[in-house]
């Protein structure tokens, strides 16, 4: 049985509203859905140290949503890299399904948390992936290539330079803007562009970071 609420809704709809987001009712219910079996599977899983239903909304779902405003119109085919419990991937798959969303991560539990999610919402345009971001070797570069949480900018960076070309944007979503991280951005990439983010309910700052590989 769902923990959500009416409030819950409610607090999706119009926090999505203050991100410049519209969600059709397809769309609200297939998120809310999500979250209620993230709830379900991290009692035993530990897939989120968020266990609250009343932050995850602000905290996973409008987290994820943030970036939305900033998605290239052209990305057909994203990375969501170090997925865990599947932020932001899931949700960007649920807005956008006439796109393409792997999601990498290397621990088994929660790439089977992933699978189970891609079944019952029926989530075609999603693929699951078990491996080590180094180790992993896709047929085509991805158009856009996303991290939350994952690591270091440098590291992002350096153990995905492999899946992307020139044409790639990698967009890393930062707490405080990483001064110090970004003074170890490796050569042949750029900072394309920072991006304040401020997320209904969420305390402390958001960054979106976007980055280029230079050559």
């Amino acid at each position: 049985m769902s923990v959500l609420t009416a409030e819950h809704r409610k607090e999706l709809t119009e926090g999505a509203a203050a991100l410049g987001v519209h969600l059709s009712a397809q769309q609200q219910a297939g998120l809310l859905d999500y979250l209620t079996l993230l709830n379900k599977w991290n009692k035993a899983y530990n897939l989120t140290a968020v266990r609250d239903p009343n932050e995850m909304i602000s905290r996973h779902l409008l987290d994820s949503l943030s970036i939305v405003p900033h998605v290239d119109p052209g990305g057909e085919r994203w990375l969501d890299v170090g997925s865990g419990g599947g932020m932001p991937g899931i949700p960007l798959a649920i807005l956008f399904p006439e796109r393409h969303f792997v999601l990498l991560d290397s621990n088994g539990k929660k790439t089977r948390f992933l699978t189970q999610v891609k079944l019952e919402l029926g989530l075609a345009n999603l693929a699951v992936v078990n491996d080590r971001v180094e180790a992993f070797r896709p047929e085509q570069p991805f158009s856009d290539i996303v991290s939350r949480a994952f690591s270091s900018v440098a590291d992002f960076t350096g153990w995905t330079r492999h899946l992307g070309d020139s044409d790639t944007r990698w967009l890393a979503m930062k707490g405080q803007h990483p001064e110090q991280e970004l003074q170890q951005l490796p050569d042949d990439f750029r900072l394309e562009g920072t991006h304040s983010l401020s997320v209904p309910g969420c305390q402390g700052q958001r960054h979106l970071l976007i980055l280029r590989r230079i050559s």
